[in-house]
């Protein structure tokens, strides 16, 4: 059975920083694209940032583009997401995923994805 779950988020300041990770099991992962994606209240899910098989190619929403690095260990089948300088705007539940086959980097629409963790709750204070 195959299981991601997030863990990393939590309350913080404006300016601050959390590391979200991302722990994969049941199947490996090291092979195909990851994603991180993000939901707020009344919102539809949204794409955050991508991270291909290798590490080598990255992709960010531009509203975290400079502030978020999406990294992976395929060793360990995890996956994280550091964020910095944090704002209100990127209070969400967010969410770890993983597509069940080859799937472009470009690829941001929820629907790309066939694994999805139950999420993590980041809440930044103003």
């Amino acid at each position: 059975q195959v299981q991601l779950v997030e863990s990393g988020g939590g309350l913080v300041q404006a300016g601050g920083s959390l590391r979200l990770s991302c722990a994969a099991s049941g199947r490996t992962f090291r092979n195909l694209v990851m994603g991180w994606f993000r939901q707020a209240p009344g919102k539809e899910r949204e794409f955050v940032a991508a991270i291909n098989w290798s590490g080598s190619s990255t992709l960010y929403a531009d509203s975290v583009k400079g502030r978020f690095t999406i990294s992976r260990d395929n060793a360990k089948n995890t996956v994280h997401l550091q964020m910095n300088s944090l704002k209100p705007e990127d209070t969400a539940v967010y969410y770890c995923a993983a597509p069940s086959g080859a799937i472009y980097i470009t690829t941001i629409q929820p629907g790309g994805y066939d694994y999805w963790g139950r999420g993590t709750q980041v809440t930044v204070s103003s």
